[in-house]
């Protein structure tokens, strides 16, 4: 079987490319967050200990995305962020648990009681059509956060490339009868989406950076709320 071709994605400070993988290990060393991490612990604030979490759909991992997390953030600020960037479609139910639901978190528990470094959680979105998401801390600091909000994105995937099945061209939108009724991700560029026939589950939908695409109602945008 052929190896899956791995996603790549852009540091956030530097702009540098690479997989996932070697993002983990760049992040802890890149000089440019080092200059933004410095600035931040000579200002204001309490010093507290902020985790790096790497955060990747459970049954690609394609999609993936570096975090910085306060440790004072609560399991609930992450689960907004995973909704926000990721997952809300329907205001379903979603929960954080320790392997596949031996043990539930309570979404009020700090992500600094959660984490240690190489701890894994699976988060849960949705139980009917669901999402899982696995979450582990890939290195800690201490020192202040870097922004007044709880999470930072540090890096995340660049969208899948997707092709039209029409043209061959670049693909902007998902049939979803396609997907639902023929099990076919059917992909389209803007001018095949308006002439393709199926319409039993609505017009093609826009193409989303995000695990969640073709699933439930979920229609996007994949963008950070902060």
């Amino acid at each position: 079987m052929a190896r899956r071709k791995q996603t790549k994605g852009k540091c956030i400070y530097c702009s540098r490319e690479m997989t996932k993988g070697g993002l983990s290990k760049h992040l802890q060393s890149c000089k440019q967050r080092e200059a933004v991490i410095t600035a931040a612990n000579i200002g204001p604030g309490k010093e507290g200990t902020i985790y790096h979490l790497l955060i990747q759909d459970n049954w690609q991992g394609s999609y993936w995305l570096h975090l910085e997390v306060s440790g004072a953030a609560t399991l609930k600020d992450l689960d907004s962020y995973l909704r926000a960037i990721w997952l809300e479609c329907c205001g379903h139910m979603s929960e954080f648990t320790l392997g596949r639901r031996d043990r539930e978190f309570s979404m009020k528990s700090n992500v600094g009681h959660m984490f240690t470094k190489g701890v894994e959680l699976l988060h849960t979105y949705d139980f009917g059509t669901s999402s899982e998401t696995k979450i582990k801390c890939i290195a800690m600091r201490i020192g202040k956060k870097t922004t007044p909000h709880p999470i930072v994105l540090m890096a995340r995937n660049n969208p899948p490339e997707s092709i039209c099945a029409d043209c061959g061209k670049p693909a902007t939108m998902l049939c979803l009868e396609c997907l639902y009724e023929e099990e076919d991700e059917c992909t389209l560029c803007d001018e095949h989406a308006e002439s393709h026939p199926h319409e039993d589950y609505g017009e093609p939908v826009p193409i989303a950076n995000s695990p969640r695409m073709g699933m439930c109602g979920y229609i996007g945008p994949a963008d950070p709320p902060y």
